[in-house]
């Protein structure tokens, strides 16, 4: 077992940094202070004047310890003193510097400079929490934050509007008690039906997490899309109608200009020779025009009720042979890629094929050119090309727009048809112009099947 310390040493521990100070500069004036009262009091001097000078040397030694005690403990009271200032965020506190070469001058011009990074990085958090401050009150969409036990913490105006009540009476409120729950449950993002106080509705939601005094808080973002999705609506519900329109309009035209025709035809007394004629005529482009008239009927029921994909792996390559052996106008190449099986509608996806395949070799029929169809895998998914050398797009704008058709005899809706097959597979379609060379490329990309378990060793 060690010895207990002496009770100086335990009264020295318990001793302050300036009480060390002071006893330090005791201590290493003890010394010379012995040795010179050793001479005062051996020397041939009179009482009275030895008692004098050990007065005098004590005093001495006495006031040269407390100087030493002042020098040192001055410097160090002050930095407290401006770290104090810092820690209140009092940035106007200086420290003045008599010598900037000692190392005392360095430490104070140091935290001059501490201070200087410390008043401009306040300014710029301040100025950057006012203008977040401002956004989040001036968006149009609702703002919410919760903590850990999903009580209301921030809200903004938005928020506000949308539960009909101020941000002073919901705060520390939960989420249920503002009819919130929802929002913090399921997927963090898509889009929910719900009735708020401030309106009903199609909402997108948003929902993340940030850390705030070492607490995990979920941040809730609603916009509202009814109003976006009412302009959607009403844009689409113009463009249908200006193709249905202009699809009527051209055999309605004929058949009234005809139908009148041969109504008056039929009113003449006594009838012309050839009236027998004339109306077999009239009658025929009557029913080429009705004809018409109902195909493109059945080409907007059929885009319009398209079923819902029976997905099953597919094989990708076989079913392209497939395909392109159904084109007899053009011999297409196939640049064979790496086995891929893809999950999707067998028959759908060959009506998709199909229709990129018939739109290149149509395109590339008027330049004499070729077509040529290759795949990859692009990660989850697989990429299938069909390239033409066609003259190109001149309007991309318009492409998958239904019933818009640059071909006299086009319907207008393989393409649209194409794309919809294709998102409902999860997937995409894209058509652009080739990049250097002439003619355009179609861009499919599918899922691909997952792969079956392997079954035994």
């Amino acid at each position: 077992m060690s010895k207990p310390l002496p009770d100086t040493l335990r009264a020295a521990g318990r001793l302050t940094h300036a009480g060390k100070i002071v006893l330090l500069s005791f201590t290493g004036g003890l010394a010379g202070m012995v040795i010179a009262l050793f001479f005062v009091w051996t020397s041939d001097l009179a009482r009275g004047a030895a008692l004098g000078v050990t007065v005098l040397l004590a005093g001495s030694w006495i006031g040269c310890a407390w100087a030493v005690r002042a020098r040192v403990v001055r410097p160090l009271q002050t930095l407290s003193n401006l770290l104090l200032a810092l820690r209140e965020e009092d940035f106007s506190i200086r420290a003045h510097i008599l010598n900037r070469n000692d190392p005392l001058g360095e430490v104070l011009h140091e935290i001059n400079a501490l201070s200087d990074t410390l008043r401009d990085q306040r300014l710029g958090a301040l100025e950057a929490s006012a203008l977040l401050r401002a956004v989040m009150e001036e968006i149009s969409v609702a703002v919410f934050a919760f903590d850990q036990e999903q009580r209301l913490k921030l809200a903004n105006r938005a928020g506000e509007q949308l539960l009909g009540n101020a941000v002073e009476r919901m705060l520390e409120r939960t989420a249920a008690e503002l009819g919130l729950a929802q929002c913090l449950e399921g997927s963090p993002v898509r889009t929910l039906q719900g009735a708020f106080a401030g309106g009903l509705g199609r909402w997108a939601l948003r929902r993340s997490t940030f850390r705030q005094h070492g607490q995990t808080h979920q941040l809730v973002v609603l916009a509202d899309l009814s109003q976006a999705l009412r302009e959607e609506e009403r844009q689409a519900w113009q463009r249908l109608l200006r193709v249905l329109g202009h699809e009527l309009n051209n055999s309605l035209a004929p058949i009234r200009s005809i139908s009148g025709s041969l109504g008056q035809l039929m009113a003449r007394e006594p009838l012309p020779a050839d009236w027998r004629l004339d109306l077999k005529q009239g009658l025929a482009i009557i029913s080429t025009r009705a004809e018409a008239l109902s195909r493109f009927m059945g080409d907007y029921s059929r885009l319009a009720r398209l079923p819902q994909p029976k997905l099953q792996p597919v094989e990708l390559g076989p079913l392209l042979n497939r395909v392109l052996g159904l084109e007899h106008r053009l011999k297409v190449a196939l640049t064979a890629g790496p086995e891929a099986l893809v999950s999707g509608d067998p028959d759908q996806l060959e009506q998709l094929l199909i229709n990129l395949v018939r739109n290149a070799v149509d395109a590339s029929s008027e330049t004499k050119g070729g077509v040529c169809c290759t795949w990859r895998k692009a990660g989850a998914q697989v990429e299938v090309r069909v390239e033409d050398e066609g003259p190109g797009l001149s309007n991309t704008a318009n492409l998958f727009v239904p019933f818009f058709t640059t071909k006299p005899s086009g319907s207008g809706i393989g393409l649209a048809l194409s794309r919809q097959i294709a998102e409902a597979h999860g997937g995409s379609l894209t058509l652009e112009n080739r990049s250097g060379h002439a003619g355009c490329v179609a861009r499919l990309l599918l899922p691909l099947a997952a792969k079956p378990a392997r079954i035994g060793p």
